[in-house]
């Protein structure tokens, strides 16, 4: 089952305990009024953010602009370019001048994050935590996961593969905040 939490804070005789509200997937798409999650998804099912995410999985570093529109020869430059402006309005990749350096879940900055994608590929960065334990399944293979602790720095490595964190994943636990109103990228939130 998929699920999310919401919390509030409680006061019960001079101590604070939170309260945490469990709701299925479901639920939570029911939230979204706007239906930006759907927007969202249908526009991660497109050639051109498929042809993106190939190229961050394919080496490391920002993706020229060029690049893509070379990976997409039967569709017109201008068209790719102005869909690219759109994913970026829509925060679904980061444009910094003819270069992508964000696609989520893939960072081409450093993060705290990196991964390790095996079979000779090089390691990536990834937005957050929650990026880095998706990659594996959507890859379909094995990989490292590398990071440290936000509370004491000392480093952490574990193992995922498309069913999840291998052994030695015990008591990694992964820590999911809320950012700040003006907050718009994850990477701003690491």
């Amino acid at each position: 089952m998929y699920g999310g939490a919401t919390g509030r804070e409680q006061e019960t005789r001079g101590s604070v305990s939170m309260v945490l509200e469990m709701r299925t997937a479901a639920e939570l798409i029911a939230l979204d009024v706007e239906g930006r999650g759907a927007a969202r998804r249908a526009a991660r099912e497109t050639d051109l953010l498929r042809a993106v995410l190939h190229a961050f999985v394919d080496r490391p570093g920002p993706v020229p602009v060029e690049e893509i529109v070379s990976a997409l020869p039967t569709k017109p430059p201008e068209r790719i370019r102005d869909a690219l402006a759109r994913l970026n309005a829509e925060d679904l990749i980061r444009l910094h001048g003819e270069v992508v350096d964000l696609a989520y879940p893939f960072s081409a900055t450093p993060t705290p994050f990196v991964l390790d994608l095996g079979r000779g590929t090089g390691r990536r960065y990834v937005c957050c935590a929650i990026d880095a334990l998706e990659i594996a399944p959507m890859l379909g293979r094995r990989m490292r996961i590398r990071s440290q602790c936000h509370h004491c720095a000392e480093p952490m490595e574990l193992s995922v593969d498309p069913a999840g964190p291998r052994a030695g994943a015990e008591g990694v636990m992964v820590w999911v905040g809320r950012r700040a109103e003006d907050d718009r990228r994850a990477c701003d939130a690491l």
